[in-house]
């Protein structure tokens, strides 16, 4: 982060059980020596830390105790070296006690009178602290179904202390764009510059994928209007190095915005991660782009895995007889991508394997199976696709599970509306 010039890091995570479950608990003895060497390493290298806590699943809003609870909480990370601050109240039920609402009347008016008093204590210990803020509705959508409850945005902006900044995520959870005109729109609401905390890159929504790909969909002249840019990365650290590198130029650049030159020259030096215990050296540049483009951004792949999807289509709706040299073209593309994923069992970085080692290779057994339904039409040279068998892809043993079984039973419309799966589409097996 330090050498792509990023600032801050925001420690945040929902799997630090006193983060947000257990909010009320002290971190131990040896938790705290933890904290402590992180914040050093922080501080050494210029970067800015802040400690969140997330009390929103059972905070007592009407409580004082609650309120020494998040000081207490506060004064700890300060004893261990921590200056700034964050308070979230995402993703927990938009409901309010009956004595919170008798006396606040809103959930925003109650959020906002906590995160008051905890922001005067700290800046009384701490003049220069900074603290974040992360509404109930964070997002455009959210706000427009009045998630939190009616006018939650506007009532938080004029009541929240002018001096705590407000986290945003965009029109959506995990934007696809987000504009200068929707800052500035929201900016008008929260009578502040939002901070944008993305999640562009963020994949703890969905296990089976990860992103690798550009910061993209956001012009640098956004940055005018925000008071500053966070990225929710992909859990496995390993899989952000071409995310925050691009986030770095992106924030220090001059110019329009070009993410896939900054994607290319991120994955040249990516790409000495990748180094083989068998030979010492990297694969092929060629052969990594394709496969990072592979998982690329969530509402896209990168252009050279999203021309060889199209390349199968194409190829499997015709007639096998009529396939020439572009099934032999194929299958080779096919298996260099199949044998960069088998390769990376072979990784010196064992945590980067790791990382990788369960999508690389279920991209593997869809590149064999295609290989080989190619291979056997092929010989056959019939005017249609003949079923085949693999008996590496047994039913049962292939794309099977409880939840893949669940998945099949709607499909998702183009509109992104949801309807059953029409009975009989598919066996299990598939």
């Amino acid at each position: 982060m330090a050498e792509w010039g990023l600032n801050t890091y925001l420690y945040a995570p929902k799997d630090d059980l006193k983060h947000r479950t257990l909010w009320r608990s002290l971190y131990s003895r040896a938790e705290a020596a933890q904290f402590r060497v992180l914040l050093r390493a922080c501080h050494a290298r210029k970067l800015k830390f802040f400690y969140a806590l997330s009390p929103g699943l059972d905070i007592h809003y009407h409580r004082p105790s609650d309120g020494q609870v998040l000081q207490r909480r506060f004064a700890q990370m300060m004893d261990l070296g921590c200056r700034h601050f964050c308070l979230l109240f995402d993703d927990i039920p938009d409901r309010m006690e009956p004595a919170d609402l008798r006396r606040w009347g809103s959930l925003a008016a109650a959020q906002a009178a906590v995160a008051n008093a905890v922001f005067k204590w700290t800046r009384a210990q701490q003049p220069r602290a900074r603290f974040l803020f992360c509404p109930t509705p964070y997002c455009g959508r959210m706000a427009e179904r009045e998630h939190g409850g009616p006018k939650y945005l506007p009532t938080l902006g004029r009541e929240l202390a002018p001096e705590i900044d407000v986290l945003w995520t965009g029109p959506e959870i995990i934007s696809r764009d987000i504009s200068r005109p929707h800052v500035e729109a929201l900016q008008a609401v929260l009578r502040r510059k939002p901070v944008l905390w993305d999640n562009l890159h963020a994949n703890d929504y969905d296990g089976r994928r990860f992103f690798c790909g550009p910061y993209a969909g956001r012009t640098r002249g956004m940055l005018e209007a925000v008071g500053g840019v966070l990225s929710n990365p992909n859990c496995e650290f390993p899989l952000n190095y071409v995310p925050l590198r691009t986030l770095g130029e992106f924030v220090h650049g001059q110019g329009p915005w070009r993410p896939r030159p900054a994607y290319l020259r991120a994955l040249k030096d990516w790409r000495n991660e990748f180094i083989l215990e068998s030979t010492g050296i990297p694969p092929k540049l060629e052969d990594l782009t394709l496969f990072a483009d592979c998982f690329y951004l969530p509402y896209e792949q990168g252009p050279l895995a999203e021309a060889l999807h199209q390349c199968w289509r194409r190829l499997l709706a015709e007639a096998p007889l009529r396939w020439g040299k572009r099934a032999r073209e194929l299958r080779r593309r096919a298996a260099r991508l199949r044998e960069f994923c088998a390769r990376t069992a072979e990784l010196r970085d064992r945590a980067l394997f790791h990382a990788l080692g369960r999508r690389s290779w279920e991209l593997r057994e869809e590149m064999d199976l295609l290989e080989r339904g190619l291979m056997v039409n092929e010989a056959a040279g019939s005017s249609a696709f003949a079923p085949f068998a693999s008996d590496a892809h047994l039913p049962g043993t292939y794309r099977g599970g409880f939840v893949s079984r669940f998945q099949r039973l709607l499909r998702q419309l183009p509109d992104g509306t949801f309807a059953p799966a029409p009975t009989g589409a598919a066996p299990e097996c598939l």
